[in-house]
């Protein structure tokens, strides 16, 4: 299926809060407006660098993404073509894969002990897996849309769309708390696939190729990483980025982060890219 083929996913605008066109004009370096300034000086903003580019398949629309025992685990999303897959890093070579079953558009995944959690998007279900077997465990109820998963050594971490992250017991799934997530006071929504670095996790924000690192314990977000650069190093089809606020037609985002707690590698890719990054962050001056 190509990408203006694919069905309309969701309706993507920042419901309120802290608008696209102004974190835009934040982090672009010719902009002057006092509200960008005021971004700039209060909010860090790192550029990757890309330390070395892999394959990666460009059919998987990529929704979830991690790396564990030198290996990346992902979900690609899709009714009927929504999958788990472990997938070696050097070549893109997908060394198992389980298909989701058509009515579940499968979301963010984490690995948690010995298992994975798959969320899925509107159908309201989280999948257990073995981790090495890939065969299901069980399942539990969530009670809304889920985005993007990750976790600490303690909770998992959910994201639905919104400007709060959910705070849930892995054991049973119940909620916690919420983390109402804020830059300068401002929410900030649209919070998509999540990794945990280092005692931050990072949310990408769908439809804008930038990262927000965010403090897990007051939800504010400490910074910014800027990835749109990497549109470059892309083929033309997938190089445009996303189009409009309002469009429906512009799948092909950024929507991976695996971070390497072992050797401190940061990994990135989107939904239908060719390629995955490992990058290494530079602060924007």
């Amino acid at each position: 299926m190509t990408p203006a083929a694919l069905p309309p996913i969701r309706r993507i605008w920042f419901r309120h809060g802290l608008s696209l066109a102004l974190l835009a004009a934040a982090l672009a370096l010719g902009s002057w407006s006092p509200a960008a300034r005021a971004q700039r000086v209060a909010l860090p903003v790192d550029e990757p660098e890309v330390v070395k580019r892999y394959p990666h398949d460009p059919t998987a629309f990529t929704q979830g993404l991690l790396f564990r025992d030198g290996q990346l685990f992902e979900s690609t999303g899709l009714n009927g073509r929504s999958s788990i897959r472990r997938v070696r890093l050097d070549d893109g070579q997908v060394l198992q894969k389980r298909d989701i079953a058509q009515e579940h558009f499968a979301e963010g995944l984490t690995a948690w002990k010995d298992e994975l959690y798959l969320l899925t998007w509107t159908t309201h279900k989280v999948f257990v897996f073995d981790l090495k077997s890939f065969e299901p465990k069980r399942e539990y109820k969530l009670p809304g849309e889920g985005w993007g998963l990750t976790h600490d050594e303690q909770h998992l971490y959910l994201s639905d769309g919104s400007a709060e992250l959910r705070v849930l017991d892995p054991k049973t799934f119940r909620e916690l708390r919420r983390i109402p997530v804020r830059a300068l006071g401002q929410p900030v929504d649209q919070l998509n696939e999540l990794e945990w670095v280092d005692g931050e996790i990072y949310a990408n924000i769908w439809q804008a190729d930038i990262i927000a690192r965010i403090d897990p314990a007051s939800g504010q977000v400490r910074g910014w990483i800027d990835l749109r650069s990497l549109r470059s190093q892309l083929p033309p089809q997938t190089r445009s980025g996303p189009r409009k606020p309002q469009a429906e037609d512009a799948p092909e985002v950024l929507n991976g982060i695996a971070w390497d707690a072992v050797g401190k590698r940061l990994f990135v890719t989107g939904k239908l890219w060719p390629a995955l990054f490992e990058i290494r962050l530079k602060r924007r001056h």
